[in-house]
């Protein structure tokens, strides 16, 4: 039987079209997912415009923020049946004996591969997933707003698990985009201030942070407000951006003996000077993907209605219009794409 799904088939810019694949088999430790919804992430959009600054294993079916229903299991699958309704972790691939996946750190294993890039990815129908990728969606919580707690947990780990934030500290957010937003929003239940920083054309995304997020929004330049309480700057930057100018910013604006959480990627070469790091005493933290202890505390925030992510997602599109899902979502549009799979044929 044959499937759609949207593969990047090549390292080339706008190398990516709707193919026939076959459905996936699976090993005694896998289950076969049927997907209910995918999101489109800012890497996709960076793979499809061949912008990207990770390896690729082309051709590769896109996508790594999904939930389904479970629609075959593994002779060794245990804990799973089918009908379950889940939400998959984003390490496909991990090596059970590395010293970071025994400390469950297996996301910073260094032969870890994900879906998407490393192996095909949710842009399609079936997918076939580690059973211990999985978690229980919340009974209530919808398959479109699971699809997103990979990118709230790309958060949680920026503005948590690598930040050091408490209730009345300045925190700076560089990058309206998916990921910012969800930061500056994890900050806010933190407790914290927070301005979001973005450019001229992001007027309606900085909008959603003040509106839905109570944030202050930022056009250009965020040293006065940094500076506001006693002109030290603020506690703590999340660099969601990733381009080097801001994280010369952050530098800029972070206070003595503050804290610099990075998440967003960027290949340009930095082209200025840390001396200020070093002279401010300031700790410059990289964020990078997620574990199983993230997701469940994520999912909770989510099923408890603790984080709201409506003014996330902009829109659902069949995945025959991917392209227009990725052009909208690319455009600066609207902040979420989420694609819904069709049948096999």
């Amino acid at each position: 039987m044959k499937m759609q799904a949207v593969v990047n088939y090549a390292p080339e810019k706008h190398r990516v079209e709707l193919r026939d694949v076959a459905v996936p088999t699976i090993s005694d430790q896998d289950v076969l997912l049927e997907v209910q919804a995918v999101g489109v992430c800012g890497s996709d959009l960076h793979q499809w415009t061949a912008d990207h600054s990770w390896p690729v294993n082309y051709p590769v079916t896109l996508g790594h923020e999904f939930s389904g229903v479970i629609h075959g299991v593994g002779g060794a699958v245990a804990e799973w049946q089918v009908g379950d309704r889940v939400v998959s972790e984003t390490a496909a691939v991990i090596d059970a004996n590395n010293p970071m996946t025994r400390q469950g750190q297996y996301n910073l294993d260094p032969t870890r591969q994900g879906f998407g890039y490393g192996v095909d990815g949710a842009m399609t129908q079936y997918v076939r997933v580690p059973a211990r990728c999985l978690h229980r969606l919340p009974a209530g919580l919808s398959f479109e707003k699971a699809a997103l707690t990979e990118p709230c947990c790309v958060a949680y780990s920026a503005a948590v698990v690598n930040a050091d934030i408490r209730p009345g500290d300045r925190v700076v957010v560089f990058g309206p985009g998916t990921i910012g937003l969800l930061c500056a929003a994890m900050a806010r239940l933190r407790g914290a201030m927070v301005a979001v920083v973005g450019l001229e054309q992001d007027r309606h995304r900085l909008e959603i942070a003040e509106q839905h997020y109570g944030c202050d929004s930022i056009i250009a330049d965020a040293s006065d407000w940094a500076r506001h309480r006693d002109g030290l700057g603020a506690e703590g930057v999340i660099d969601a951006a990733g381009v080097s100018a801001t994280l010369k910013q952050a530098l800029a604006i972070v206070r003595p003996n503050g804290w610099i959480s990075k998440v967003g990627w960027g290949p340009q070469p930095l082209n200025f000077s840390l001396d200020p790091l070093v002279q401010k005493n300031v700790r410059l933290q990289g964020s990078f993907s997620h574990n199983w202890p993230v997701w469940e505390r994520v999912l909770s925030l989510l099923s408890e209605g603790m984080l709201n992510i409506d003014p996330i997602i902009g829109g659902v599109w069949p995945i025959t219009q991917w392209r227009d899902a990725f052009e909208t979502m690319h455009g600066g549009e609207i902040i979420k794409a989420i694609l819904k799979p069709e049948g096999i044929h």
